[in-house]
């Protein structure tokens, strides 16, 4: 298996090169550090709570578990969707009503309901797993992939379905992406053991290419494009591994990541040298993409055995969230293996009732030294959380 180099990405300066190489072995040695234990995992971030968005019609039911949290690009505006069969769309403005003041204070979370705190909502024939907005329809259009195995398109304006497509044999669609090149193709992974790339712009979506990473047809758990614009795309796979193909060539795959004792449920892009990947082994781990053969990092603390918790990386900040399956929002710095950061939902399930998990997260990309992170839970409870760089070094 030859390893992907970055000698096949279109458009990589030298310069880019070689600050992104240099980001690689800093992350290399402070692996070698931290065995050591010459540096212990510190937080430099004040994390609060500011916002909760629940129904009081769902209180104690898991009828409104939240599968998927997307930002659009422009970081205003959020989509959630999941086992309500609803997408809904909030302004960020709305979900943060007070940034500065939240920021500054400990105790102060505005309470909102989701019926009067989403711009709007379209309803959807079936079940989601993934959301993701359309790279240049002006944050209109949104993709999604179902439980009847179905990928749909989304007018937001006309609050109408424009592209359906039905190739994956009625098995569900655990993920959908857009590549970051035009023009825009789609691809989609799916529990009938394939990830299909078609283009959007063709009635039905006409398939470009069909990929099965496993013999054995393991279900495909997550697709992601190379966000950065380079030739990648990275598929997170049942048969506990995760690979990444050249699109113009999809016969093999150019490197293979196998250090995982589970699914792999996600995998996420951190840069355009180093993707990081989730599995129900409970751990995510940091590759280096022109070095397949070891891991860059091993993050543990949070459960995961069994469900989807969610994985999203903050890119300017070098952090990686996810969620747990005792209901906790877990932070991990791309430096240390430990979490930085943990916080709790409060259960609202009855007596004798399951407490839940958190089911989704997903960080916004704007800002140097402020963030958002929105965590979803299997109670259909959005929470809103704001971070700021601490003012302070060490």
């Amino acid at each position: 298996m030859k390893s992907f180099s970055t000698k096949s990405l279109p458009d990589q300066t030298q310069q880019t090169k070689r600050k992104q190489k240099h980001s690689i072995a800093q992350d290399e040695e402070g692996e070698e550090e931290g065995e050591d234990n010459v540096e212990k995992a510190r937080c430099e971030w004040d994390f609060n709570l500011s916002t909760i968005v629940s129904s009081s019609t769902s209180i104690g039911a898991v009828s409104d578990t939240l599968g998927a949290i997307e930002f659009d690009p422009s970081d205003t505006l959020v989509a959630t969707g999941g086992i309500a069969r609803k997408i809904r769309v909030y302004s960020l403005s709305t979900l943060l009503p007070d940034e500065e003041e939240h920021v500054d204070s400990v105790s102060s979370t505005t309470l909102l309901d989701h019926a009067s705190a989403c711009d709007y909502y379209v309803c959807t024939p079936a079940k989601l797993s993934s959301l993701r907005w359309k790279p240049g329809s002006g944050n209109r259009v949104l993709g999604s992939g179902d439980y009847d195995g179905v990928v749909m398109e989304y007018d937001l304006e006309r609050k109408i379905p424009i592209f359906e497509r039905d190739e994956h044999g009625g098995r569900r669609v655990w993920s959908v992406d857009y590549s970051h090149w035009d023009p825009v193709i789609g691809a989609s992974g799916s529990d009938d053991g394939t990830m299909q790339i078609w283009d959007p712009r063709c009635e039905g979506g006409k398939r470009v290419a069909t990929v099965q990473p496993s013999v054995s047809r393991s279900p495909v758990c997550c697709v992601e494009f190379n966000p950065f614009g380079g030739a990648l795309i990275a598929v997170g796979c049942a048969d506990r591994r995760a690979y990444g193909y050249d699109v113009r060539n999809l016969g093999d795959p150019v490197v293979v990541f196998d250090g995982h004792g589970k699914t792999v449920t996600y995998v996420r892009f951190l840069d355009d040298h180093m993707i990081v990947s989730a599995g129900t082994d409970g751990c995510l781990k940091l590759w280096n993409l022109d070095d397949s053969t070891r891991e860059i990092r091993t993050y543990k603390g949070h459960v995961n055995s069994r469900s989807f918790v969610g994985l999203s990386v903050w890119r300017n900040g070098g952090l990686l969230g996810c969620g747990s399956e005792n209901n906790r929002v877990f932070v991990y710095d791309k430096r240390w293996g430990e979490p930085i950061w943990v916080h709790g939902f409060d259960p609202v399930a009855g007596p004798g009732c399951d407490h839940g998990f958190v089911s989704s997260v997903c960080w916004g990309q704007v800002g140097e030294d402020q963030c958002a992170l929105l965590a979803g839970g299997s109670d259909g409870i959005l929470q809103v959380f704001v971070g700021k760089r601490k003012s302070f070094s060490y």
